[in-house]
Order: structure tokens, then sequence, then C-alpha cells
């Protein structure tokens, strides 16, 4: 079971403003990383650069546009991300709780879970097209 962890972002992390502990709070990040990979349940992590280096690409009535960052609502956007495979939505969970405080101690923030859909979950509804996936190696 694949989970990823996100780290909300904040009119901070999209002016690219730094917690003023950031020394620390990359230590701490490191270290829970650390102890991520040691237990064999990190694929990735990362941050995210604030929306305004970014894009959004939107389709309406048959028509695509790109839309170019930032955007309004802070609160809405990921500033950064870790990926795990766990054995469980316990254990999903459980490291979670554990994910340091990404703004900073005492700093108001916020982190979702999502669990990722595997390519067997397509499997089972036999959507057609799940089979190129599966040789693509990509779900």
């Amino acid at each position: 079971m694949r989970f990823m962890i996100m780290v909300r972002a904040n009119a901070d992390t999209e002016a690219g403003v730094f917690p003023p502990d950031v020394d620390r709070l990359m230590a701490d990040m490191a270290a829970y990383h650390e102890e991520l990979a040691r237990a064999g349940v990190l694929l990735d992590a990362s941050g995210l650069q604030p929306s305004s280096a970014g894009w959004r690409v939107q389709w309406d009535g048959g028509h695509q546009r790109v839309v170019d960052g930032p955007y309004a609502e802070s609160k809405e956007l990921v500033a950064g991300y870790t990926l795990i495979q766990v054995r469980s939505r316990d254990e999903a969970l459980e490291w979670s709780r554990r994910f340091p405080n990404p703004m900073g101690d005492g700093r108001a923030a916020e982190i979702e879970v999502r669990q990722l859909y595997e390519l067997e979950d397509f499997e089972q509804r036999a959507v057609h097209g799940a089979g190129r996936f599966r040789a693509l190696g990509t779900l």
C-alpha cells in the first residue's frame, strides 16, 4: 500500500520564505526521512517550489488552456510530499503522526495523507488498458 503525505502550503511557502528555524527543521525532516529509509518504506520525498514557478493545464468543453501560477488559495496547494509504501493504513497513520511540523515548531501547519491507487484496483474493475500500465511499471 502506497500513501502520499502532502504538506499543505501557506502564505510563506508560496512566497518562498523559509521558517526562521530552517536549519533545525531540515535536521528534523532529514532524521524522519532517514528513519523511513531504514524501515524500508520511503519511496520519495521533496519540497515543491511556490506555485508562481508552475502552471496548470485545464480542460473545459473540449478546449485546453495553460494557466500560469501563482494561485490565490494557498491552503489548497501542496508545498511538499513524502511517498511511502507500507503494509497497512494503520502503519501509514503511525508514520504520519511522527512527521515533524513542516513549518517549524510552534507554527500552524497541516499535512494530508492519501492512499494511492494500485494497478490491482483497476484490474479488479476490468478497466480496459490496465495491462498497458503494468507493462510500463508506473502504477
